[in-house]
Parts: structure tokens; C-alpha cells; sequence
């Protein structure tokens, strides 16, 4: 295709987006050299409420519009940027810039993860492309490489820390013993979490981008629904106490695995030993480490989230789409996911536990709840009292099973919360070895 140009329209002037117009107006003459024509944005969608804004600010007005149709009408623009985030109207944006033609790039996890596969389709009608290395691990690269690098491998498995806040907040724990609440309190004063931070703290993050990870890994449309997901809020420092003098550091973990024809997808808190590489991960850093059958075992690590890291996987995105625009290479072809591939059920899992409970400090306890974990097939492979209290005859213990089936442990947690000599079971922690 013979075009003087590249015409780029971004959606969204947060932190974000601010930071993708600068690297766009300011490195235009290097993104030139690489693309082999000048990439120039057209036109940028705001609020406004966000004219306000020093981002804002900084761009020249004729750049800015807070009207919808005055955007997609502007002459010259090939691809649209969105940078919005949620699910709507980013959704909407995305669909209407597909259907007028336009190449999308996104950072938005949610709407790829919940509406992938059909954006997808739509690009591939069009004869476009729909891009989103931004949407997980910020400035890591990971998107590309499932597309590309590691196509020839069967994956069998990825685990993946991959939300910042979440690890920065357990590292603290970890390391100072504060408690959960002011632990995400320093998350909050340092920026890393949000006012709201439930979609980081309960895995809901994390579970979009897993949800994009393993649909490109093992070439089935896994869905957010699909994924069991818990967070990190029910955590005690004393777990991360008592898991320590055990060996084991605590993480949130997203797990993906596929084996006999089942597909298994969660994201929860889990005991790492404190050798494993995912364990030394700490702050808000992120880390994936992907199991292919050829490759073996790779890990990408980086920072996850940011306005600098973001950026860069977004105009890497958009000089890649640019070249194939110059080429006139058209759309990449994309194997369409299966569906025969079936998600396993949280309650047919099999791993360790680590089990915490406040029992009454008296004999005969312990066999009492061997028992109870004996009849529903959980083998205990260590049990140590950690501490005692005189004044109200209750001792706290620390239970570590063998593997063990979900629903068995399940059941075996609500008949010790039932048993009289046990005051309470405190937590328990999936444990990845």
C-alpha cells in the first residue's frame, strides 16, 4: 500500500495514554526510520473533565476532541489506539474502529480477556489486525511470543505472578510482618494500588490476564468465568510467619496447565518453596514462566504496570502494525481457538496444603483431627504446634498434607470447623512444589 503516512487516533489521555502521546510526538523521527514513513497522531479522544489535566495540557489543542464522531471522522488515521480501560465504552470503541476499517491496539485486559475471540474474528473479516502485547505484563514481552516464538511447543504449563500491587503488598508482609491492611495502605500512599483495589487484592486482575495467557496457549477460548480466583486478603502475617520456618514463601500465583485433555485454569494464594525462582520475585515486579514441551522451561521477567513499561509495549505494537501496513502485508493469519478442550473443576485439583487452626490444648486432639482428615483420603505430612495460650488453653498448629484432592480438603475444613476442639481453621494455602 503507497501511503505517505501512518495517521495514529488514541482513546484515552490518563497516565497512560498521556504517556504513549509523548513517546509518539517526541520520538516521531525514529519511529519514522523504523516504519519507513512518518507516524503521526491525528486526533485524541477525551473526557472533559480531562482537558484539564497536565497531560492534556501538554498537547496542542487541535490534537484534542471530546466528541465521538468528530474522532472516528478524522481523515488519515490507520490505527486506533484505546486506552480507556473497562469494559465499556472501550468495548464499543473497539468494535466500531474495526468495523470502519481501522487497526486496534489495546492495553485493555478486561475487554480482551471477556471479548477476545470476537474482536478477533471481526479484525480477520476486515482484513485488520487487533493488537495487545500491553494488555498483560506491561513492557514484558509476552503476547508476541505465545503468537510467534513458542508456536511449535505444546505448552503444559504456565505460572505467572502478574499483578504488581498484589506482589508488592505480600512482600512487605513477608518482609516487615505488618499485617494485610497496612500493608496495602503503603501500596496506596506509594501509588501502586489503587483506592479501590479490589480487582487487584481479589485476583480479578490476574485473572483476565490469565484468562488471554492460556487462550493463547493452549488455543481454546478459556473465559474469565472459567477460572477459579481468590485473593490475598485473608492472608495473616502469621501465615507468612509459619510459612517461613517451613520453607515456603506465600505468593499470588495464576496458574494454567493442560494435561489428558483437560485444561486447568486458577489464580489463588499458594506456598512456593523458598528456592523456586517465582518465590525471589518481589515488589511489583511480575514473573512468567511459561513449560513447553520443545523449549522447556522460560521465564519473562520484568516490571508489569506503569505508564513507561506500558508504553513501550503499546508503540511497539504500533510500529510492528505500521510496517505491515507499509509492506501492504495485510492481516497475520490467527488459528482460531478450540473448544473441545474441557476446564477441570476446582474440586478435582490435586496439590499440598498448608493448613492453620486454633485447637484447644488438651491430648486426644490431634487424633481427632487425623481422623476427620483420614476419612476424607488427606495423608498429613507434618503437624507442629506454633502457640500455646495458658489463659484460654488453646494452642495454634500448623498442618502440611500430602497431595491431596480439593474437595476432599474442602469437606474435611468444614467438619474441623464443626468439631469441638477446634476453635477455628484459620487459613488454608494451596501449596505448589
Amino acid at each position: 500500500m503507497n501511503k505517505n503516512s501512518i495517521g495514529i487516533g488514541l482513546m484515552g489521555l490518563g497516565v497512560i495514554g498521556g504517556q504513549v502521546a509523548r513517546v509518539l510526538l517526541e520520538r516521531g523521527e525514529s519511529l519514522a526510520e523504523q516504519v519507513g514513513r512518518p507516524v503521526i497522531l491525528r486526533k485524541i479522544k477525551v473526557l472533559e473533565q480531562d482537558l484539564s489535566r497536565p497531560q492534556a495540557q501538554e498537547m496542542e489543542p487541535y490534537l484534542l476532541t471530546t466528541d465521538e464522531d468528530d474522532f472516528f471522522n478524522t481523515p488519515g488515521i490507520d490505527i486506533i489506539i484505546e486506552l480507556i480501560g473497562g469494559e465499556e465504552p472501550a468495548l464499543d470503541y473497539q468494535k466500531k474502529a474495526l468495523l470502519a476499517g481501522k487497526h486496534v491496539i489495546t492495553a485493555n485486559k478486561e475487554v480482551i480477556a471477556k471479548h477476545g475471540a470476537e474482536l478477533v474474528a471481526m479484525a480477520q473479516k476486515q482484513g485488520i489486525s487487533l493488537s495487545y502485547e500491553a494488555a498483560v505484563g506491561g513492557g514484558i514481552p509476552l503476547i508476541m511470543p505465545f503468537k510467534r516464538d513458542l508456536v511449535a511447543n505444546e505448552i503444559k504449563g504456565i505460572y505467572a505472578i502478574i499483578n504488581g500491587t498484589t506482589n508488592y503488598i505480600l512482600t512487605r508482609m513477608s518482609r516487615e510482618g505488618i499485617d494485610f491492611a497496612s500493608a496495602l495502605k503503603q501500596a496506596q500512599q506509594l501509588g501502586y494500588a489503587e483506592a479501590d483495589p479490589k480487582n487487584d487484592i481479589e485476583g480479578i486482575d490476574s485473572k483476565y490476564k490469565l484468562a488471554i495467557l492460556a487462550s493463547l496457549a493452549f488455543q481454546s477460548r478459556i473465559r474469565p468465568d472459567d477460572i477459579y480466583c481468590e485473593g490475598v486478603s485473608r492472608l495473616s502475617n502469621r501465615d507468612f510467619r509459619y510459612a517461613k520456618e517451613m520453607g515456603y514463601v506465600i505468593k499470588l500465583l495464576a496458574i494454567a496447565k493442560q494435561s489428558d485433555g483437560f485444561i486447568e485454569v486458577r489464580v489463588h494464594p499458594v506456598c512456593l518453596p523458598e528456592d523456586d525462582f517465582l518465590a525471589k520475585v518481589d515488589g511489583v515486579y511480575n514473573a512468567i514462566m511459561v513449560e513447553g514441551d520443545l523449549v522447556g522451561k522460560i521465564t519473562f521477567l520484568g516490571e508489569g504496570a506503569g505508564p513507561l513499561p506500558t508504553s513501550s509495549a503499546v508503540v511497539a505494537d504500533v510500529v510492528q502494525v505500521a510496517r505491515d501496513i507499509v509492506l501492504g502485508a495485510g492481516c497475520r493469519p490467527v488459528k482460531r481457538p478450540q473448544l473441545d478442550k474441557e476446564i477441570k473443576k476446582m474440586s478435582e485439583i490435586v496439590t499440598r496444603y498448608f493448613i492453620r487452626m486454633n485447637i484447644a490444648d488438651s491430648a486426644g486432639v490431634l487424633a481427632q483431627i487425623a481422623r476427620i482428615l483420614g476419612d476424607n483420603n488427606i495423608s498429613i505430612a507434618s503437624a507442629i504446634q506454633k502457640e500455646a495460650d495458658e489463659t484460654t488453653k488453646t494452642a495454634e498448629i500448623v498442618i502440611m498434607t500430602h497431595p491431596s484432592q480439593e474437595k476432599g480438603i474442602i469437606k474435611a475444613v468444614d467438619e474441623l470447623n464443626h468439631l469441638d476442639a477446634v476453635k477455628e481453621v484459620n487459613n488454608f494455602i494451596r501449596v505448589e512444589v
